[in-house]
């Protein structure tokens, strides 16, 4: 029985510090919009989006070690899923959210994208074998009611192109928490590659459909350094941290937390412009915290060492 305590003490441990990670990139991603909202002025958001990506790439490419990544040149599989990890996260996932954004609201976006820990969990429990319990189940419908309930505002009527295009966004999303957990667990490529040779696959063909769509921008040097600080934070420092995480968290307990970044969000914009939040606002941001507790937790010692991801 001690022993079986001490495990499990050291399980928390364990997982305490990409919990906060995750926590941490629910913060900087849900920040985006300040600086997202300031660049639209001068562009359209496929390019933001295709430029933030492709600077991050071009800023962190230099410090992958390319001698451990050409040891898998002939490993085929390892480069397909890192370009559908690009190609997924942040071509087509965006690409179709910014696609449905024309059709709809944001916040109908918003309730849509809260679906995202579905997928992920399904995805996982398929890819990776890692089966939410029962505990998880719950608090994952807490967190995503509790969304819901934050933005009800958004329940109005979709039409059926942007409903598609959610579906697609929301399911292409769920690409990157499955696939870079399976990487990262096993330790088969460095975070930087993980993180940069994404971005560069999926940033390069997201600034070719940007130029076709939106044009060459004229950007002036204030927007340049908005785009360099989401680069270099939202971009870089999010996904690294997430990336990470994914090492010893699985990949449905990550999709979870990052329900937050709403509520981030929400806070941010109270405490930077006086945005209102209402009472019910508040207590559906309890409900969604709860929810992203309870998902975290395994009940059972099988829960707590399968696929814990570590090979120290």
């Amino acid at each position: 029985m001690n022993r079986r305590r001490r495990s499990h003490a050291r399980e928390i441990r364990h997982r305490v510090l990409p919990i906060l990670e995750v926590l941490l990139v629910s913060v900087i991603w849900g920040s985006s919009f300040i600086g997202v909202k300031a660049a639209l002025d001068y562009a359209g958001p496929l390019t933001i989006a295709a430029l933030r990506y492709s600077v991050a790439a071009a800023l962190l490419i230099p410090f992958i070690d390319w001698h451990q990544v050409l040891r898998f040149r002939r490993h085929a599989g390892l480069w397909i899923r890192l370009l559908a990890i690009g190609l997924c996260q942040y071509t087509i996932g965006n690409g179709a959210l910014f696609l449905a954004l024309r059709l709809i609201p944001a916040t109908s976006a918003s309730l849509a994208l809260s679906l995202c820990p579905i997928p992920v969990w399904v995805f996982g429990a398929i890819a990776l074998r890692e089966r939410p319990n029962g505990m998880q189940w719950m608090g994952t419908a807490a967190a995503i009611g509790g969304s819901f309930l934050f933005f009800r505002a958004g329940f109005v009527a979709v039409p059926p192109a942007a409903i598609g295009l959610l579906l697609l966004a929301v399911l292409s999303f769920a690409v990157l928490p499955v696939v870079g957990r399976d990487l990262s667990r096993d330790r088969r490529v460095s975070n930087t590659a993980l993180t940069g040779i994404p971005l560069a696959f999926g940033g390069g063909v997201l600034i070719v459909i940007a130029m076709l769509a939106e044009g060459i921008p004229q950007l002036p040097a204030a927007t340049w350094g908005i785009i360099l600080g989401l680069a270099l934070v939202n971009t870089l420092g999010g996904y690294l941290l997430f990336n990470h995480a994914l090492r010893r968290i699985r990949a449905g307990e990550a999709n979870v937390l990052l329900t937050l970044t709403p509520i981030s969000t929400a806070v941010i914009a109270w405490a930077a412009f006086g945005e209102r939040l209402t009472v019910l606002q508040l207590c559906a941001m309890a409900i969604v915290i709860g929810g992203v507790g309870v998902a975290q937790r395994r009940r059972t010692k099988r829960d707590l060492s399968r696929n814990s991801g570590t090979r120290e």
